[in-house]
């Protein structure tokens, strides 16, 4: 499984981006078995988790600090999978990344699969 970002960039406070995650499958089981995350890691810090959605993009779950402001949704038919964030805040900067996984949980070690992240900067 192979994952690329895109999307990041510079961008205001207040403002909003959308990060794309593509995913490639060569062979195995099909993107739509997979349950995909974003995770972001800021200078200095550990890696955090941000979102999931499972399969099917019917249950969605995201940590306190970005709940109301960020949405995660997937598009099956094409491989991808989005994290639309609005109102975004200086604390929102950090490289991005998304995961995948065929397992349940927040815990970026349920996930097997990793792309190389995209930078999101939040100016105040």
């Amino acid at each position: 499984v192979r994952l690329v970002e895109s999307g990041g960039g510079l961008v205001q406070a207040g403002g909003s981006l959308r990060l794309s995650c593509a995913a490639s499958i060569a062979s195995g089981p099909p993107f739509i078995t997979y349950n995909m995350a974003w995770f972001r890691q800021a200078p200095g810090k550990e890696r955090e988790f941000v979102g999931r959605i499972y399969w099917s993009g019917g249950n969605t779950y995201y940590a306190d600090s970005v709940k109301g402001r960020f949405t995660i949704s997937r598009d099956n038919a094409k491989s991808t999978v989005y994290l639309q964030m609005n109102s975004l805040k200086p604390e929102d900067t950090a490289v991005y990344f998304c995961a995948a996984s065929q397992t349940l949980g927040i815990d970026s070690s349920r996930y097997a699969y990793w792309g190389r992240g995209t930078q999101v900067t939040v100016s105040s």
